[in-house]
């Protein structure tokens, strides 16, 4: 066995053992769908034997009498053969179906485990072929693959010994035409794996526009984007075209040159055996049922070349496969993690760093601390750093150096579950899953009875809404909640958060996109949520967070400025000073300013 061939079988035992987690819970079944391929290949060789007596007695012998029961053997044999093939396709299909289910469940366990910076560097079609396409090529090629291979190593087994049976001389010759044929398989991994992931690239670029035009189908009509989107779809599809051209360029001339093989090696038995015959060496019969034989045996080899692509496919979709489930987490519990139960003292930065990407800093050594009951607001210019410090206190991202405390324990110390369960957050642009309003009103608890969802409604300011739907809370609200408006989507994403019940609150600049009615509405909400609570809360609109016990402004990733906003007005040429001045020319201040505040500042 050469170098190749002891890569390509190390491969195909590799895949398998890979796989074996998710063939154990059905083993029995899966067994007995390989087991059937057994007899199915072997049967092969029935026809081909029964050819020799009947050839010699029959068409040789003229003797009508001896062999009249081979025909019906052969229709026998072949009912059978079909009736096996139909049980062994009908257990692939089950336990097929079966492994996809489990690999999906434990992929999308793994997805749902990722942190943000994962879903950052990763498109919508790559996450769908990743964790979708891959699996079922994954299941469904294991199982075609090892039917196949079953099924003819049984059958060559079966048919080559009929070969040699009927004529060792001629088997010899078979047998190195047939090396001969078989040959080139042992490239087609290099000559089609790099062409295989750069089409996967191309088909993760086509779901992504797919998913970007559903999702932004009200941007393109409102751009009239129709006519570039097309041309840049259609530069991807000519893209999967090309891939597809050199595909076939790089192996489609294995198929033709095993028929050529396979030619030359039927040619030479017939050659051969017309000898061998009139020397007398073999039977008319020996020769036919050679020749019928080898037939058999060539006819599936001439197409090994598609199968050969197929193999490589499904096992470098194992591979992608595997290589996502054991792709370590980067942000998962210590041993021995603590459970955050309640928080009585406060939380603290301290000398805080984070990157997103390194050596580029976001954040340079914070230092802060926030009691417990306390709001904090932070404000400052886009892209200064706001939302990245408070997606840090429930572990989206890990800082790089420093650490963030609660009661006086790292939070990197504490379970995620027990840290997240600790904590409700509200986006500017809140994620709302398909399904009711009640639905995703109970992701905040999911064991609530209706006394505390309608406690939810009340606080959220969504009770007179909801009685005025024909179906109430139980109305559906469709993908991404579109059949809500903005104001609306807020509210139900804050009676999520009341109804979570978290002691600390952060409110991610949760009114900015609102309308002025609407933001009146969502804040009378967004204070009755903050009662009682450690509240971090960015806002663009200054209005919103006069009331504030500290205001902390940060800008280029460093704290600039920290206190109240009577502190902060009061410092000279000061960050916030200047910020809170440009929005009260333009009248901003006075939106939302309760009664008295003006004598105030």
């Amino acid at each position: 066995m050469n170098t190749k061939e002891r890569l390509l079988n190390n491969q195909f035992i590799k895949n398998y053992k890979l796989m074996w987690p998710f063939v154990k819970p059905i083993w029995f079944r899966a067994l007995i769908s390989v087991l059937i391929c057994i007899p199915i290949g072997s049967l092969d060789a029935v026809i081909a034997l029964s050819l020799k007596p009947y050839t010699d007695l029959v068409v040789v012998g003229k003797d009508m009498s001896s062999p009249w029961y081979i025909p019906l053997l052969i229709v026998a044999f072949t009912s059978i053969q079909g009736l096996l093939n139909y049980l062994a396709g009908y257990l692939n299909v089950w336990v097929g179906g079966k492994m996809t289910i489990a690999l999906k469940d434990r992929l999308y366990e793994k997805l749902v485990n990722f942190d943000a910076d994962f879903f950052d560097k990763s498109t919508s079609g790559e996450i769908m072929f990743r964790f979708n396409n891959d699996a079922d090529n994954a299941c469904s090629g294991l199982l075609g693959n090892l039917k196949t291979f079953v099924t003819r190593i049984f059958s060559s087994i079966s048919l080559a010994a009929v070969l040699f049976y009927n004529s060792w001389q001629l088997a010899i010759v078979a047998m190195i035409v047939l090396g001969a044929a078989i040959a080139p398989l042992s490239r087609v991994k290099s000559l089609v794996g790099s062409i295989i992931n750069q089409n996967n690239v191309s088909v993760t670029a086509l779901n992504t526009t797919y998913n970007e035009t559903f999702a932004g189908n009200k941007t393109i009509s409102a751009y009239n984007l129709q006519g570039s989107r097309s041309n840049k779809f259609r530069n991807i599809l000519n893209s999967v075209f090309s891939f597809s051209i050199k595909m076939c360029q790089r192996t489609g001339w294995i198929s033709p040159f095993m028929h050529f093989a396979v030619s030359i090696g039927i040619g030479l038995a017939i050659a051969l055996g017309s000898w061998l015959i009139v020397e007398g060496v073999i039977s008319s019969g020996n020769f036919v049922s050679f020749i019928t034989a080898l037939i058999l045996l060539y006819t599936p080899i001439k197409n090994l070349g598609g199968n050969a692509v197929a193999v490589q496919q499904s096992f470098l979709a194992i591979e992608r496969v595997f290589e996502m489930i054991d792709r370590p987490l980067p942000i998962q519990d210590k041993e021995n993690a603590l459970e955050l139960k309640y928080i009585s003292k406060g939380i603290e930065f301290k000398n805080v760093n984070f990157e997103y990407a390194p050596g580029v800093p976001v954040l340079r050594d914070i230092n802060i601390s926030v009691k417990a009951g306390e709001t904090l607001a932070l404000v400052g210019g886009s892209g200064g750093g706001k939302t990245t410090f408070v997606n840090l206190i429930p572990r989206f991202y890990d800082i790089k150096s420093g650490s963030i405390m609660i009661d006086g324990a790292d939070i990197r110390d504490y379970t995620l579950q027990s840290l997240r369960a600790n904590i409700a957050v509200v986006f500017q642009d809140n994620f709302l899953f398909s399904g009711t309003i009640r639905e995703n009103i109970l992701l905040g608890s999911p064991d609530a009875d209706d006394a505390q969802i309608g406690k939810a409604l009340e606080m959220a300011y969504l009770t007179d809404f909801v009685n005025k739907l024909q179906d109430g809370i139980n109305t559906q609200i469709g993908e991404r909640g579109i059949l809500l408006s903005g104001g609306q989507k807020q509210r139900v994403a804050i009676a999520r958060a009341f109804l979570k019940n978290a002691p600390i609150v952060i409110l991610d600049e949760a009114t900015s996109a609102l309308d002025n009615k609407s933001e009146k509405i969502v804040q009378k909400a967004i204070n009755n949520l903050m009662k009682d609570k450690t509240v971090f809360v960015i806002a663009h609109r200054l209005s919103t967070i006069q009331n504030a016990g500290r205001i902390a402004v940060i800008n280029g990733g460093e704290l600039v400025e920290l206190g109240t906003h009577r502190e902060l007005i009061s410092i000279p040429d000061g960050q916030y000073k200047h910020l809170y001045e440009m929005q009260f020319k333009r009248g901003d201040i006075l939106l939302m300013r309760p009664a008295g505040q003006e004598a105030a500042v």
